[in-house]
């Protein structure tokens, strides 16, 4: 059983660059399309974003398995904001691409960090302490595990012969009752590995030392640079045309 997070991007070129500048990217486009809320700069910074995955070697397959629901819960907030408020169609529109264009470089980024390269950057760069950092790596390398127990528990109740038939309330209770019984395996889990860490001297107050040391370098300031001037060139060019909107107006 495999215990690895799986990151299908971690033989392309953006995987070569640092955590913390693929974050930093994700941060500043959500950063400057928060402050907006007009259809220019959403649409600009998405296409800016759809433009450049390519050339970090993310192909257009990857979208279609791992970023399908951004359309869809783009949608859903467009349905939404069209029957529950006065908003016009293109408010709605800037709504729906914002949504998309901010979540699709977080996306990106945690599909291409390998954990321990992040639990080694948190750790070294932004001073996060090693109990948190590493305990969040152990946390991500046991995710897998999530979807593994939810069909062993389903498997496990049906060969008892608990099932909801076609019954709606039914099948929620059903549902309901595995999502408990998940949780409790998983805070089971997690109380035993803790109990490990601790033992091993995860929570040591004593100097550590670094196997993997996490440099910044050139690429990943260029990679930064670059996406503040992006979002900051589209926002001035919503400025230019006269559609920027301040989010607070």
């Amino acid at each position: 059983m495999s215990l690895t997070v799986d990151t299908p991007l971690v033989a392309t070129r953006l995987a070569r660059r640092h955590p913390l500048a693929k974050l930093g990217v994700a941060a500043v486009v959500a950063a400057g399309l928060l402050v907006s809320v007009d259809l220019v700069t959403a649409s600009v910074v998405l296409a800016i974003e759809l433009a450049c995955l390519p050339l970090a070697g993310v192909g257009w397959r990857f979208l279609v398995r791992r970023a399908w629901p951004l359309p869809l819960a783009a949608g859903g907030v467009a349905v939404a904001n069209l029957v529950a408020s006065n908003a016009h169609g293109v408010a709605v529109g800037a709504i729906s691409l914002r949504l998309v264009a901010i979540a699709l470089p977080g996306l990106v980024a945690f599909a291409s960090t390998d954990p321990v390269d992040l639990a080694d950057a948190l750790h070294q760069q932004l001073r996060v302490p090693a109990r948190f950092a590493y305990g969040s790596l152990a946390a991500l390398r046991l995710l897998p595990l999530l979807s593994v127990e939810w069909q062993v528990i389903r498997r496990a109740r049906r060969s008892r012969g608990i099932d909801a038939g076609r019954s709606p309330l039914g099948a929620a209770r059903l549902w309901s009752s595995t999502v408990f019984g998940l949780l409790v395996a998983a805070i089971r889990r997690a109380t035993r590995l803790a109990s490990a860490m601790e033992s091993r001297g995860f929570d040591a107050g004593g100097p550590r030392t670094v196997a993997r040391r996490q440099v910044l370098g050139a690429a990943d300031w260029a990679l930064l640079g670059g996406s503040v001037v992006a979002v900051g060139g589209a926002n001035a060019l919503a400025v230019v045309l006269g559609t920027w909107h301040p989010l607070l107006w």
